[in-house]
């Protein structure tokens, strides 16, 4: 008889209500894998994009049952040959495309850094959407100590990232939020501006010397009053507005995900030194409900399903 997992998945594209906690075969490691009993994957809009019927072009389709899940901590279990440096038992925190809302889930073993443990599992099976997408887009943006970023949606989990990298480079950051984030986002370091009309003419109150570069994590006014502030379109980043960026003359994140970073930034939230919110965890029973939050598009921090 094979070895069976659960998992949250679905076997046609719709909306939240389609993921059901099913029971399906478990993955086994191949050479250069390792598997990883998965004990908190992190939530992201890219999971409701993939359950809605969207797969990014460069994952071939894995056809149905399909299980969404992009971010995992977990521990070690199988290893397969050639892989080094990692072995059964070692707790992990890793990337995927597909395939983490579930009790075990097999990736290259480049995928995954050690788990200090001093950080939590919600805290690392949600870590590295954050910080990879964020320091990703701060590098291709060139920002520079001195300068002044502006990033949009700076409450959430990449906004929360990104204010920090920012900071610890030597830039301002002026960060939009709703109100009731402000005192969190003062927390962060960056200065608190809330959404609406006369955004622009705020954000120029609060940096009279100008805006270097921006990080639109909102998309819609966000993203025009990032292009009415900043000079240069190139340095003004989306996470949201794809289908508009190349028309608009602005940029993607481009660059890969890799296990260095994401160990960095582990090592830095267990010295203390990086703030990294959960903001609830769904079990796995309950991933529709956490999908149907994601979409919401509010609230302070990582959304994270355990397992």
């Amino acid at each position: 008889m094979s070895e069976v997992m659960r998992a949250a998945a679905f076997t046609e594209p719709g909306g939240p209500e389609v993921l059901k906690v099913m029971e399906l075969p478990a993955p086994q490691a191949g050479p250069g894998q390792v598997r990883v009993r998965v004990r908190a994957a992190g939530v992201q809009p890219f999971d409701a994009a993939v359950r809605a019927g969207w797969l990014p072009p460069y994952i071939e389709d894995p056809g149905f049952p399909r299980i969404p899940g992009n971010e995992f901590a977990g521990v070690v279990d199988q290893v397969g040959t050639g892989v080094s440096g990692v072995s059964v038992g070692d707790e992990v925190l890793g990337f995927t495309a597909l395939n983490a809302y579930a009790e075990y889930t097999v990736v290259p073993a480049a995928n995954v850094a050690a788990k200090p443990a001093e950080v939590p599992w919600e805290v690392a099976g949600g870590l590295t959407a954050g910080v990879q997408t964020a320091e990703l887009a701060i590098d291709r943006m060139g920002l520079a100590e001195g300068e002044t970023l502006l990033v949009h949606g700076a409450a959430g989990s990449v906004g929360t990232a990104a204010v920090q990298i920012a900071r610890r480079r030597g830039a301002t950051v002026i960060g939009t939020a709703r109100e009731a984030n402000h005192d969190y986002l003062r927390d962060l370091g960056a200065i608190p501006v809330v959404y609406g009309e006369g955004l622009a003419d705020r954000v120029r109150a609060l940096a009279p010397s100008g805006i270097d570069a921006a990080l639109d994590g909102a998309g819609g006014h966000a993203l025009e009053v990032s292009i009415e502030l900043v000079r240069d379109r190139g340095r003004i980043i989306t996470l949201v507005e794809h289908a508009k960026a190349a028309e608009l003359g602005v940029r993607l994140v481009q660059g890969d995900r890799s296990a260095e970073r994401l160990g960095r930034y582990a090592r830095l939230y267990a010295e203390g030194a990086f703030t990294f919110p959960v903001r609830r965890a769904y079990r796995l029973e309950e991933a529709a409900d956490a999908h149907r939050e994601i979409e919401t598009g509010h609230g302070q921090g990582k959304i994270v399903i355990t397992i």
